[in-house]
């Protein structure tokens, strides 16, 4: 019961998912686990998200984007669940000292989604106060199950959903964002801003994300500031970034 009460707390947070004003609860920190210190310095900076890619081999969760990047002990629960669980513990239950700051944990699943899957619920199986806590959120990307199968897995599941796909009623009560590759609406690069018609088409695709209460997020974004302002005045909810205290900064001094 109390699962379910967490998840329906995300949900009715997600429903103010349009930020009137960003902090560094709009920071999703991708690939995390290629940062010099993984976790850690997302959590330093009170990021809002952090993403690492899974893999399945012998039974253990192994973190890495490729598979010329899987390395025995690089496994998710040295690298996030045990350092989460200390956070925990030391917070009460939650991941920041500051109670009302929510952590998600994005979780791209690189390949057999639905073994991988049982695996990671496995893993959290042992860690109860992380599947329970308030103030966390495990949100399923990548390679993921079939969406009718979304209400089969455990309340503190959720999955993030396609923004350009169409999703029933079931599944979409399962979905906690809306995520999307950047280039399926714009060849926006580094040169230039966004064209006006991509400009158009983005904050179509945003507005019907908002409109089922559903928070935003794109990958391949460009990662530097004048492209966070962009992202920032389109409404998107989620400031995707390898550049973890360049955002966190840029966004104490652009809130």
């Amino acid at each position: 019961m109390r699962s379910i009460f967490v998840f329906l707390l995300f949900i009715a947070a997600a429903a103010q998912a349009q930020p009137a004003r960003y902090t560094v609860a709009n920071t999703h920190s991708h690939n995390d686990y290629e940062q010099s210190i993984p976790f850690w310095m997302a959590w330093q900076e009170q990021f809002g998200s952090i993403e690492a890619d899974i893999w399945l081999r012998k039974g253990v969760v192994l973190v890495g984007h490729d598979t010329n990047e899987i390395k025995t002990g690089r496994t998710l629960e040295e690298y996030y669940v045990k350092p989460l669980q200390a956070c925990v513990k030391q917070n009460n239950g939650y991941p920041y000292a500051d109670t009302t700051r929510k952590l998600q944990i994005l979780i791209d699943v690189k390949e057999d989604s639905v073994n991988a899957l049982a695996a990671l619920i496995a893993l959290l199986d042992r860690y109860p106060a992380l599947e329970h806590s308030p103030a966390i959120r495990w949100v399923i990307s990548g390679n993921r199950p079939a969406p009718e199968s979304y209400t089969s897995y455990p309340p503190f599941i959720a999955f993030d959903g396609i923004l350009h796909a169409h999703y029933t009623p079931e599944a979409l009560s399962r979905i906690a964002m809306m995520s999307d590759d950047l280039h399926y609406y714009t060849r926006w690069d580094h040169h230039n801003g966004i064209p006006d018609t991509a400009g158009n088409t983005l904050r179509a695709a945003v507005r019907s994300s908002h409109e089922l209460h559903l928070p935003v997020r794109f990958w391949d974004a460009p990662d530097f500031p004048a492209a966070w302002a962009q992202l920032k005045a389109l409404q998107v909810d989620y400031i995707n970034t390898d550049h973890i205290r360049e955002l966190a900064d840029w966004l104490r001094r652009n809130p």
